[in-house]
């Protein structure tokens, strides 16, 4: 490695990452450190699991740039093998089949799938015979995207499915997708939601209505659009049946969680009295009470930001917080400076990832999302959770490094 390709590094890039890195460290530590003997190597694992991902972060960083390209595609149907195979030889975890294990390796090919599929919709939309205002083109697109999405729901494993549809607007948007198609393709969401109260579905249906006149498309377009809303309100029920039961529950109680306190809302409750117990300063690392008596589930995995919240208080979420929009700000801005498409688009996905945890995870901790099981990136525990988000920072190092090519 010459010492100049070194110094062109992205540093404020690096040095944000490493500050939420120890930020985690620190937070698995206080909230695995009470934890019985098997369990007390959590910290041990994480930090060499660091180390390794921090190491992935530079080589990857330095690989040759068109290589990003080149193997998208390969690289998405490895991924898309892997979870075909996850269903059939998985090892369980939570009720769902997510793991595969080769030896001592254990590895959530989900992870790897959202870098593939980035990249794979970031090198079809970037071609230059590719309009991504054409149906076909737009539904390729689409389809790039929906098999992975579909393949993890089948595990069942809905909040990570979910990851992938929210790729579907930003990086569909960034490649100027016009907006009929971006209305089309929010728009049945919004009738599924809204179907499961008739007025509310009533309403919006003469909204639709009248968007689809305003639009002046041709009348079998708009029929056809129509048509589809209704149907995705009729199948609501049928979708919702599909849920496995403490995925229903976890839906229905996150906006009352004292409804089902020591069910369902169990978690809620406690990630929030963990949180509002902190205050401004917090109790003091290793002090939370609800931590270190073991009261919130999962706190070394989706409740950490609880952790935080307790032990460190207003304030230190609040570093957390602007650490992740510093990083969300840098990443878009490093988006709109690339002269390539195809990094452009990458890192746009990239973006979207990241988004979509912080904005979940914290979400649920709060009360304000349901509880998906999606880790914060960085900080939350998770070996190959770790590993995919300093792959993806090392694959930004590298477009950064190369922002000038075409």
């Amino acid at each position: 490695m010459k010492q100049n390709q070194f110094l062109k590094l992205d540093f404020p890039l690096i040095i944000t990452c490493l500050a939420l890195l120890t930020i985690g460290l620190i937070a698995v530590y206080s909230a695995t450190h009470t934890f019985g003997l098997e369990e007390t190597n959590y910290f041990k694992k994480q930090l060499s699991i660091a180390f390794g991902a921090v190491a992935l972060m530079f080589l990857s960083a330095f690989l040759p740039f068109r290589w990003l390209n080149r193997f998208s595609y390969v690289i998405y149907g490895l991924s898309i093998f892997l979870l075909i195979l996850v269903l059939f030889t998985g090892s369980r975890g939570f009720g769902a089949e997510r793991w595969l294990i080769f030896g001592p390796l254990k590895l959530q090919p989900s992870e790897l799938a959202k870098l593939a599929t980035i990249l794979a919709v970031a090198n079809f939309v970037s071609k230059p015979q590719i309009d991504i205002n054409r149906l076909k083109h737009l539904l390729i697109a689409v389809g790039l995207i929906i098999i992975p999405a579909l393949l993890i729901a089948r595990q069942p494993d809905l909040g990570t499915s979910l990851v992938f549809l929210a790729l579907c607007l930003p990086l569909l948007f960034w490649a100027g997708l016009n907006w009929f198609y971006l209305f089309i393709i929010i728009t049945p969401f919004i009738s599924m939601i809204l179907s499961f109260n008739f007025y509310a579905f009533l309403a919006w249906m003469i909204l639709i209505i009248a968007i689809l006149i305003f639009s002046a498309r041709k009348p079998y377009i708009l029929i056809g659009i129509f048509l589809l809303h209704i149907i995705m309100g009729l199948m609501t029920p049928i979708l919702w049946n599909q849920l496995k039961p403490y995925q229903q529950k976890r839906i229905l109680t996150f906006m009352s969680p004292e409804d089902d306190p020591k069910g369902a809302g169990y978690q809620i409750i406690q990630s929030k009295v963990a949180i509002g117990s902190g205050g401004i300063w917090g109790k003091g690392f290793l002090e939370g009470s609800q931590t270190q008596l073991r009261f919130l589930p999962a706190q070394h995995t989706d409740f950490i930001f609880s952790v935080i919240g307790e032990e460190w208080g207003f304030m230190g979420v609040s570093i957390i917080i602007c650490l992740f929009l510093v990083l969300l700000l840098y990443l878009i801005y490093l988006a709109g400076l690339v002269r390539s498409l195809f990094s452009s688009l990458t890192i746009i996905g990239i973006t979207t990832v990241f988004f979509f945890h912080i904005v979940i995870n914290i979400g649920m901790s709060v009360g304000l999302a349901p509880v998906t099981g999606l880790p914060l990136p960085f900080i939350s525990y998770g070996g190959s959770f770790l590993i995919m988000v300093f792959l993806m920072i090392g694959v930004v190092l590298n477009v950064s490094l190369n922002r000038f090519m075409v």
